[in-house]
């Protein structure tokens, strides 16, 4: 593999299986297996219509040589019904097989997603990729490719194989020896079309797979640096705004330059192997139209086969010729489609990784009695080092305790680890070691400094994570007029990206809507005010103090004024030894 985990004792094989069996063994698996089936039954079809045609080929052309005119119109009618077959069954494949396709990269982007989603790996892998990237772009499109791919490629190596059986019988009939001598000696080289036929596919293959072989290397670098470009452009208008008000369009224009120059060397470096690959595989094929009219010319010139058995042997070299030749035709297909493999595996494994850390430090989160207080046992904190670099412990051999119902302010300079702190009581911190004990079934929530408000509709913007349907639209006014955000009431239904439309406070403000909806036990504010003014978060605070009486409140704050909103303060200090809780 070119970057990322892998599994070295499995073959590339085996780990294509490993990516492709659960879903033929999921509860999908008749409708999978019932669509496999159909599509293998018509693929044989073709291959027969195929026989037959051939067998017409040679009677239809001894027609026109025989001037046979009965012949020639009862052989054109067949043909009409040959080919009608033919078109059906092709039509049928090519629909059954887009069915198939569809339905197994659903079913493997769902699992993805529950995998990427479940135990917060999405979360985990921003902080530590583990040589993965794009998790976006693995999902969307790396799927895509890989299922399509892997469809295409197998069922196609089974059409050429069944082809190549069917054909090389028959021209093993057909063709007949060939005689001459050497060193005055007589040789005879039975059935020596397929001989030909071998020999000119395997010469073919070897070729292209050495002129080939760098092309997976770059299709893999495309996916990547078009991934990157892609997720430039998207982040570019996530933050539109900071960019505006720090003039960063310079700036901003030159990374998006870069990367696209990277876009173009690699595609540059695509275009000449591919120039290569295809001057061979093009040249490969026209040479194949007449190398079997040039090998078997000579026995119809000499009378040993009609111009209906020629044409019948070169038919049957061509898709012998072409079966063979699978590896030449399919080269191009069969490098971006082990390009996506290989991403694909990358994530696979990052995603079992992450996973199986998420599992084994599931004891750091355990269920204390209800009603209990929230305890957390902290024997390192620690931020993530550099590349290859032991993570830094910021805080040691610490506890903290949080009461039902009290109201508590945690304080420190910048860069103590006050935020990282409440994502330890979160539960989705992964480096250090700590154990924390949260009240049976107690609901907690969250509310960050950068509220995260999905694009949607504002009803879904106010009510997340929970479902639109889940409040009535009088609640959602109520607390949407309890944060002064009253004018946005008749909007609810109302779909855009509302990020960019409300202002930093607006946002902060419907994070304190949420919170009044949902109504948590525990509710952990990350200067969740910071971007109101001192009357709007003394506001913000004696809201929640009034609405959510039983709640506890852990907020974290640089203003002194808020203080005043809570029974007692843990202060983050720095000392000589490190950072202690006070």
């Amino acid at each position: 593999m070119a970057e990322g985990l892998s599994i070295r004792s499995r073959s590339f094989i085996g780990q294509v299986w490993q990516l492709a069996a659960p879903y033929w063994r999921s509860e999908e698996k008749g409708r999978a297996w019932a669509l496999l089936a159909a599509i293998v039954a018509m693929t044989l079809g073709i291959v027969y219509m195929l026989v037959l045609l051939n067998d017409w080929n040679r009677a239809f052309f001894n027609a026109l040589e025989n001037k046979n005119a009965e012949d020639f119109f009862v052989l054109l009618t067949y043909f009409c019904f040959l080919a009608a077959v033919f078109i059906v069954l092709s039509i049928y494949r090519t629909y059954l097989q887009q069915m198939l396709e569809v339905r197994w990269r659903i079913w493997l982007s769902k699992e993805y997603l529950s995998e990427w989603l479940g135990n917060r790996v999405y979360y985990r892998l921003e902080l530590d990729p583990l040589g993965t990237d794009n998790p976006d772009q693995r999902i969307a499109e790396d799927v895509r490719l890989f299922t399509s791919g892997t469809l295409s490629l197998t069922l196609g190596l089974l059409r050429e194989t069944v082809t190549l059986v069917s054909f090389v019988a028959l021209l093993w009939a057909v063709s007949g020896p060939l005689d001459f001598s050497l060193f005055g000696r007589e040789v005879s080289i039975p059935a020596y079309m397929v001989w030909a036929a071998l020999i000119y596919a395997v010469v073919g293959s070897v070729i292209t797979y050495y002129v080939g072989r760098p092309l997976i290397r770059l299709n893999f670098q495309q996916e990547r640096f078009e991934a990157d470009f892609r997720f430039s452009l998207v982040r570019m208008r996530e933050y539109a705004e900071g960019v505006a008000l720090y003039r960063g369009e310079a700036a901003e224009h030159r990374g998006l330059l870069s990367r696209l120059e990277r876009i173009r060397e690699n595609w540059y470096a695509l275009m000449y192997y591919t120039k290569r690959l295809g001057a061979l595989t093009i040249g490969y094929s026209q040479v194949a139209t007449v190398f079997p009219f040039f090998v078997a010319g000579h026995r119809y010139f000499s009378g040993a086969v009609t111009l209906g058995g020629l044409t019948q042997i070169a038919n049957a070299f061509g898709q012998v010729q072409s079966s063979l030749s699978w590896f030449v035709d399919s080269y191009t297909s069969l490098a971006n489609w082990k390009a996506s493999v290989d991403r694909l595996l990358t994530f696979h494994h990052a995603v079992e990784a992450a996973t199986a850390d998420a599992q084994a430090k599931s004891g750091e989160r355990v269920a204390a009695p209800a009603g209990s207080a929230l305890h957390a046992d902290i024997d390192e904190l620690a931020l993530p080092g550099r590349e290859g670099a032991a993570a830094r412990v910021i805080l040691a051999g610490a506890a903290l305790e949080l009461a039902p119902h009290e109201k508590v302010l945690i304080t420190g300079p910048s860069g103590s680890g006050k935020s990282t702190l409440f994502r330890v009581l979160a539960g989705i911190w992964p480096f250090g070691r700590a154990r924390v004990r949260v009240p049976e079934g107690a609901r907690m929530m969250f509310l960050p400094q950068k509220p995260y408000i999905p694009i949607g509709t504002l009803r879904d913007a106010v009510t997340y994570p929970g479902t639109s349907g889940a409040f009535d639209d009088e609640d959602i006014a109520q607390a949407l007029e309890s944060v002064a955000l009253e004018a946005l009431a008749d909007r609810l239904d109302e779909s855009r990206n509302w990020s960019m439309t409300l202002s930093g406070g607006e946002q902060q403000r419907l994070a304190v809507a949420r919170a009044l909806l949902h109504r948590p036990d525990w509710l952990f504010l990350d200067e969740a005010t910071s971007a109101l003014d001192e009357a709007g978060e003394r506001q913000v605070y004696e809201l929640l103090r009034e609405s959510l009486p039983d709640a506890t409140i852990v907020s974290i704050a640089h203003r002194p004024g808020v203080a005043g909103y809570h029974d007692r303060k843990v202060a983050l200090v720095a000392t000589a030894g490190g950072v202690v809780l006070e």
